[in-house]
């Protein structure tokens, strides 16, 4: 005879209702083919936060009105910027030919305020001869996060942490330098001793590898249906543009190059121009280590 614990059957509806919980919160379908043709996958429609769906049943799908191309394992994802609150809309055709459509509402968070102080006053308002360095650093790093990619490393298997060390600035921050208000914190901050290897969060390849004047020596890769992660203020690097890297790879070493106060790495992770949580997408892997 087979005998069930109270404690199992407890720990099975607890997992149940966790899974409705979240998948409920993510999603909001306003037609019922569109859960036979879209499937959620993982993730949270929260600020900061990215979702992933399988497609496999599905032949056309556009996002807001514009087409999505799907990757090699029939899937795509969905991003939402520190302060989106808009509606998103997938809608597209099944491959029985019968239309879906689902909208998806992010949840709203609250952040909080950052002062850091003792930065160099040519770190927090630049002086003109630099502005057009500045500039061009801008028009650099907006190209490197624009190259789609092709690997899907970090679609099946998450990002992993760059560095061990301790989190001193999360994401979405509103900072105040010296000060002074600034834009938000769009990464998250991990002190660690000077030197310490940075390694890849996830396989793709080396868009962009340059010492920056606000964020220092920089290295930003691509992993795919334009996601990128970006590692700023390293002391070294030891990849070049247009490498292919893996998963866990060293990248550079942990410095202070650039607007900082101590060695520590800023780590981002972007949607072309959506800035991501990099703590929320570590944990949807279940990667929660203690830092």
């Amino acid at each position: 005879m087979l005998t069930i614990s109270l404690n199992c059957i407890k720990r099975t509806l607890t997992n149940f209702l966790t899974f409705i919980i979240i998948f409920t919160k993510s999603l909001i379908f306003s037609d019922n083919s569109a859960a036979a043709c879209v499937n959620f996958i993982k993730g949270e429609a929260i600020q900061g936060g990215l979702i992933f769906y399988d497609s496999s049943y599905a032949t056309e799908i556009n996002l807001d009105g514009e087409p999505i191309i799907v990757n090699k394992e029939n899937g795509f994802v969905v991003g939402f910027h520190r302060d989106d609150l808009a509606m998103r809309t997938i809608e597209g055709l099944c491959k029985d030919g019968s239309p879906f459509s689902l909208k998806i509402q992010p949840s709203q968070r609250h952040y909080k305020i950052q002062k850091i102080d003792g930065l160099a006053p040519e770190m927090v308002t630049p002086p003109t001869h630099v502005l057009e360095q500045i500039a061009n650093d801008f028009k650099m790093v907006k190209k490197a996060r624009s190259i789609k990619g092709n690997s899907t490393d970090y679609f099946t298997n998450g990002f992993n942490w760059p560095v061990y060390g301790t989190i001193t600035s999360i994401y979405g921050d509103q900072r105040i330098l010296n000060g002074k208000p600034r834009q938000p914190h769009f990464g998250i901050d991990i002190a660690a001793p000077l030197g310490e290897p940075v390694a890849a969060t996830a396989s793709g390849h080396v868009v962009m590898a340059e010492k920056l004047y606000f964020t220092g020596w920089t290295v930003i890769i691509s992993h795919g249906d334009y996601i990128s992660s970006t590692y700023s203020h390293l002391n070294t690097i030891s990849v070049k543009t247009g490498e292919n890297i893996k998963r866990g790879e060293k990248i550079g070493t942990v410095g202070s190059t650039g607007r900082s106060t101590g060695p520590h790495l800023d780590w981002r992770i972007n949607l072309l121009d959506r800035r991501l949580d990099p703590l929320i997408l570590v944990k949807i892997n279940n990667i929660n280590k203690t830092y």
